[in-house]
């Protein structure tokens, strides 16, 4: 008996690259066949078949493409004979991607988004071996829902971030460690990855903005997306979840204006609450109107939140969806 098939869906990314020999820069240039033959044996361990969407860098993959992805593979995997999909996928932008179709896609056959940080070009380019291991996770029975991995690492899209600019071990998850390894073709999973809360909707909110907080900002960026009409902000607090003094008010303007402002930390690690009590702390902001984000990064946070203003724009249930993990929000 034929096994399922696996799909490959080719976005682009620096796995599709290569230096230009005129002007040594990289750019993208190889075909889906030309990345899978450098993936050799994968075709008689799988039973492969390609999709080419583009060949698009990690930055030129914003919010609308996310969704066409998105549309694309959930046809995709309604196919009796798919057993999952293998995207591949510029790094810059890769946890965003996957992220958004963790949240996004009702099917739970495995999709993992995989990459390369080594070009084509370069000696020890990682594109094969990653979509080898990624296509291994695919295949494996206890595999289920959006994955990422990366350097035989396999991650869950809410955990891992891209950390360094060069290092081909460049996605981690800092709390938690991967959520499994893949050994000599085997997958193995240290621990079961936490359910994830889907959000049913068709459309997103493309006017939600991202600010990180410093000591002694003004509250310009926010008074700008106030006056552009935004639906949403999110903001990355200090530490536990706290913003300095000069900004409260224009947070308190942009709540009157009915904009949902959603706060997350700056620190790479750990969850924000509502514990500080004094001007710009956590329990004053939620008290405010504020949401809290958990353990989201700002990234995550602003797609999670244009995920969910294409749902619903009623604050209750945006707090839901946002604080039912951090209160236990039933």
């Amino acid at each position: 008996m034929k096994k399922e098939k696996i799909i490959l869906f080719f976005t682009g990314g620096t796995i599709s690259m290569k230096e230009d020999e005129e002007n040594k820069t990289v750019i993208p240039a190889l075909t889906d066949n030309e990345i899978l033959s450098k993936a050799t044996g994968l075709e008689d361990k799988a039973n492969i078949e390609t999709y080419h969407y583009g060949s698009f860098p990690g930055p030129h993959i914003g919010p609308e493409v996310m969704l066409d992805i998105g549309n694309k593979v959930e046809e995709i995997t309604k196919r009796e004979d798919v057993k999952g999909v293998v995207i591949t996928h510029g790094t810059d932008t890769l946890e965003e991607t996957a992220f958004f179709l963790d949240l996004f896609l009702k099917t739970r056959k495995p999709v993992v988004v995989t990459g390369a940080m080594r070009n084509s070009s370069e000696l020890g380019y990682d594109g094969p071996s990653n979509l080898s291991a990624s296509v291994c996770v695919v295949d494996d029975d206890d595999s289920e829902g959006v994955l990422v991995v990366m350097n035989n690492h396999i991650y869950t899209p809410d955990e891992v971030t891209k950390v360094h600019t060069l290092s081909v071990d460049t996605f981690r998850s800092m709390e938690f460690g991967p959520l499994g390894i893949v050994d000599q073709d085997k997958v193995i999973y240290y621990r079961n990855r936490k359910k994830v809360t889907k959000i049913n909707t068709k459309t997103i909110e493309n006017k939600v903005g991202l600010i990180k907080t410093v000591a002694g900002m003004d509250g310009s960026y926010l008074e700008f997306f106030i006056q552009e009409g935004y639906r949403g902000i999110v903001i990355e607090g200090m530490g536990r979840g706290n913003v300095p003094p000069s900004i409260v008010d224009s947070i308190k303007k942009a709540i009157i204006n009915n904009i949902h402002v959603v706060l997350v930390s700056r620190c790479t690690s750990g969850r924000v609450l509502d514990s500080y009590g004094y001007n710009g702390g956590g329990a004053m902001l939620r008290e405010m109107g504020v949401i809290l984000g958990g353990s989201l990064s700002g990234q995550k946070a602003r797609i999670k939140l244009m995920l969910t203003l294409g749902k619903t724009n009623n604050t209750d249930e945006i707090r839901k969806i946002f604080e039912k993990d951090l209160y236990g929000i039933k």
